[in-house]
């Protein structure tokens, strides 16, 4: 899944290790989410956007994972 959390999380001034202590992931989890072959739960998706001060939809970059799903049927 696409998303902008490295972004985020560099913006932020924020290590991997920190967003993972921050949310109760290990830093493994933070990486794979960064490099899109994670795709986070619900809560865990949530939790990120809390610390970032955005929303799910922003950070997951949604509409476009949507759209590139869409195209492959």
């Amino acid at each position: 899944m696409k998303n902008k959390l490295k972004e985020y999380r560099t913006q932020a001034k924020m290590t991997q290790q920190e967003l993972a202590d921050k949310v109760n992931v290990t830093s493994r989890t933070i990486i794979s989410l960064e490099k899109g072959i994670y795709n986070p739960s619900i809560l865990l998706a949530y939790k990120i956007s809390l610390v970032f001060n955005t929303n799910i939809e922003e950070l997951f970059c949604l509409k476009e994972t949507q759209e590139l799903e869409d195209r492959k049927l």
